[in-house]
């Protein structure tokens, strides 16, 4: 792609990026044929070439936003199904991040939008203060039909039944391994995670440290800065992973790390960029370490399981059937396609795939909350083709794809990591409690 960008505007570094991202474009229209709002609204500026076409004006012409511009980019679920289609390796995700960056700071949104984002991002990144939040949305879900506003029925709608309890496993501190200690990595516990599930970090540092790690919580570290970055709040992101890169730098320096395990993939495509994101600031070469050893878990597990096998195996129920859901931020933002699968294979489990599994079921971050119609469409697509499988247990390696198929599906949704603690010696997730019948005298999971 042709662009006309000056000298003076390229001395800017995330214009030059932007530059260099949109003349390796060519045009070729592949990733509209794996765009989810795509493929649900059929607006070409509701696919990534569109919406780079809609970026490139507005940087180049240094305009001001208009409301259609900010509309198509907002519709944007950031899924990066486009990069892994991409034969030309656009790196969309910079650009349209840049975009967000630049409408937030050039565009003044109506009040009610102005209001929510505001609302979201001092809520969401802060478990304790989600955690009143959510009590508060679980007293007014019965409500939620009389909520005019559909953004404001749809976080009713969203919020769990019952808030689970603090996690002291997610305090600062150690965790001893069990047996000659094979690494040491720091976990990262996140921020509404804390909130919604406390199962998924207790058998992330369980399994671990079966498998010989020992984990390490970070004083200091929390929210990796993902939900305001993707709003475009880039200072208040930037100063959330700023405190996560001198805690986890602090530990590298101190009793060193051999990865900094994540087990929300989100998350964990946000840090893998902590490079890039702090290229320019004081902070780079410090980032650059914590993007270097960020993992996610099924890349720590599966170096610890190649080798040497757990031994305590304890079979899931003969036939469990597994339909594994393939986060967008993993699949996509992290191109890890197989080690999830690989894992609950080795440990015993029948694994199916559903159709089309890479689109996203409309959660990322928070456009279930921002975008509920569309959201809505693409989870009641990603339900059917997971139940068309007739799955005992659907798996997934993210929180809010947890949430968002959890709240339609009527088949238990848990965390890969639960299931790999449970078939590795740890207890049955709590999920599942209460779902085990007999069927043809086969114990399944119901």
């Amino acid at each position: 792609m042709q662009t006309t960008f000056t000298e003076a505007q390229l001395k800017d570094p995330a214009t030059a990026r932007a530059n260099d991202i949109l003349r390796s474009c060519v045009h070729c229209g592949f990733c509209t044929a794996t765009c989810p709002t795509y493929q649900v609204l059929g607006d070409e500026l509701d696919s990534p070439r569109g919406r780079i076409y809609l970026i490139k004006d507005m940087l180049e012409n240094e305009r001001t936003p208009d409301a259609r511009t900010v509309k198509h980019i907002d519709r944007c679920l950031s899924c990066l199904a486009c990069m892994t289609t991409c034969p030309s390796g656009v790196h969309y995700m910079h650009l349209v991040d840049h975009a967000r960056d630049y409408i937030e700071q050039h565009y003044k949104r109506p009040l009610g939008d102005r209001a929510l984002r505001w609302m979201l991002a001092r809520i969401l990144p802060y478990p304790m203060r989600f955690r009143v939040a959510l009590l508060g949305a679980k007293i007014g879900r019965p409500f939620a039909r009389l909520m005019p506003d559909a953004r404001l029925r749809a976080m009713l709608e969203m919020a769990p039944k019952v808030v689970p309890p603090v996690s002291r496993n997610d305090d600062p501190q150690s965790f001893a391994p069990e047996g000659p200690r094979r690494k040491r990595v720091a976990i990262m516990t996140g921020c509404a995670q804390k909130a919604l599930n406390t199962d998924i970090n207790d058998a992330t540092i369980r399994l671990l440290t079966r498998l010989g790690c020992e984990v390490v919580v970070a004083k200091g570290a929390g929210c990796c800065g993902a939900l305001t970055h993707h709003m475009g709040k880039t200072t208040e992101s930037h100063a959330t992973a700023a405190r996560n890169i001198k805690a986890w730098c602090a530990e590298m320096d101190e009793g060193g790390l051999d990865a900094i395990v994540i087990n929300t993939s989100g998350c964990g495509t946000t840090v893998k960029d902590y490079g890039h994101m702090f290229r320019n600031e004081s902070l780079a070469d410090d980032a650059a370490r914590v993007s270097a050893i960020a993992k996610d878990v099924s890349e720590v597990l599966i170096e610890l399981v190649r080798d040497t096998a757990p031994t305590d195996l304890t079979p899931p129920p003969e036939g469990t059937v597994v339909a594994y859901h393939a986060a967008c931020s993993l699949q996509h933002g992290q191109q890890i396609k197989t080690y999830p699968k690989d894992l609950l294979k080795l440990a015993g489990y029948q694994i199916v795939e559903p159709a089309d599994a890479h689109l996203c079921c409309g959660s990322a971050g928070t456009y279930n909350l921002m975008q509920p119609e569309i959201s809505s469409q693409l989870k009641s697509r990603k339900i059917r083709t997971l139940e068309a499988k007739n799955p005992d247990i659907i798996a997934a390696g993210n929180i809010g794809c947890m949430m968002q198929i959890g709240s339609g599906s009527k088949v238990p949704i848990v965390h890969t990591v639960e299931l790999l603690d449970w078939a590795w010696g740890g207890p049955k997730p709590p999920a599942l409690d209460g779902r085990l019948v007999e069927r043809d005298d086969i114990p399944r999971l119901r």
